[in-house]
């Protein structure tokens, strides 16, 4: 397809299976066999062939994130199919970013193969933790050998963009533990690193448990500690809770906090599309019925007025180490920023958790620890 307005979006792709839910996940997945994986597979080629034309001619493909679950649960020939309907049906940019997760020790060398034939050049690794006592403390499937030998083969394959997701403050895990497994990992040279604090979800198994989690100073210095170790590896902070080697920052990550539009497909998969927001069904039959009507399974579609997008520019883009600008806040919403917001960026530059760098508004440090506190202070009344 010939594109020439270029208008740039991202497309996620949804595949809601795994070997066995983890003790910490609320993500909309679960265990399921080769039929229902096929059947899955066949309606999501459908809902992509059903997306109407409006909602793609004049866009432009700059990244694809294929998650879940475990995508590379699914039949790799599939997740071929995916990428060529998708190819068919959508203008994709040259250097389109596309993601794969994937779960140690559910890997092949062909798999990865098929990956890298079908344009797949990023890897996303779900290790959590390089200690086998935290694994099994966390419901994981894997080891830390099993990881080792997924690592080998993806380099082996030809990746040269591989994403490591760790998890800090876990039930049972010390500081030195931490300190341990970022080093671990930054050794082998990954070139970006996500590093998450375990949030503890309800309706999960961790909700009704009692967790031996650290205190909230240790938690803290975790945290603290994470930017300075994985920055005597060349990392560099780029957003709240991920880190890259130069170059390597996930663009589709990005494209997320900066209100890039996305297409969700797939079961339950969010999207944001011409200031609308709206969500597949997350009922698994009904999708498998009617996936090809995309109209039918959308759910809670609303039209995003000027305040929610001021709200959303700011509370989504101060998760970026960069901050907000000030410039592109006037462009999109032909006033200041310091008009709507120049009480609060005062009062949280008066704090200390709020910092001008040029025409640029960021959290500092100290910011950081108490984000979710302050992007909540810029939902206007």
């Amino acid at each position: 397809m010939k594109n020439n307005k270029k208008i740039p979006m991202e497309l996620y792709i949804h595949i809601p299976f795994c070997v066995k839910k983890c003790d910490y996940c609320d993500f909309l997945s679960g265990p399921a066999d080769g039929e229902r994986k096929k059947a899955y597979t066949e309606a999501l080629l459908a809902e992509i062939r059903g997306i109407p034309l409006s909602e793609r001619a004049s866009r432009e493909i700059i990244s694809v994130f294929i998650g879940g679950g475990t995508p590379s649960l699914i039949e790799a020939a599939d997740v071929e199919r995916i990428l060529e309907t998708l190819r068919k049906y959508f203008s994709f940019s040259p250097d389109a970013e596309i993601t794969i997760e994937a779960n140690p020790g559910t890997l092949t060398g062909e798999k990865l193969e098929i990956y890298r034939k079908a344009g797949i050049g990023r890897l996303s690794l779900g290790l959590q933790s390089t200690e086998d006592r935290v694994l099994r403390t966390l419901g994981r499937i894997h080891t830390w050998q099993d990881f080792l030998e997924s690592y080998r083969k993806a380099r082996q394959a030809g990746f040269e963009n591989i994403n490591v997701d760790l998890m800090c403050a876990v039930p049972g895990q010390a500081y030195k533990d931490w300190t341990r497994s970022l080093r671990t990992v930054a050794e082998l040279g990954p070139e970006h690193i996500s590093a998450y604090s375990l949030i503890i979800e309800p309706g999960t198994p961790f909700a009704e448990r009692e967790l031996d989690l650290p205190d909230e100073d240790t938690e803290y210095r975790m945290y603290e500690d994470t930017a300075a170790v994985l920055g005597e590896y060349g990392y560099e902070q780029y957003e709240i809770s991920n880190y890259a080697l130069k170059g390597y920052a996930c663009r589709h990550n990005i494209g997320y906090w900066r209100r890039t539009d996305y297409l969700g497909i797939g079961l339950g998969a969010a999207s944001l599309l011409a200031g609308k927001r709206f969500h597949n069904t997350d009922r698994m039959e009904q999708y498998l019925k009617d996936s090809s009507v995309p109209a039918k399974i959308r759910r809670d579609t609303a039209l995003l007025t000027k305040t929610e997008q001021e709200e959303e520019f700011m509370f989504l883009g101060l998760r970026m180490t960069e901050g907000v600008s000030e410039e592109e806040f006037q462009l999109q919403f032909g006033v200041p920023m310091e008009q709507i917001y120049g009480e609060v960026l005062e009062k949280y530059e008066n704090m200390g958790f709020l910092e001008k760098k040029g025409e640029f508004w960021r959290l500092t440090r100290k910011g950081i620890h108490v984000s979710n506190h302050i992007l909540a202070d810029f939902l206007q009344d």
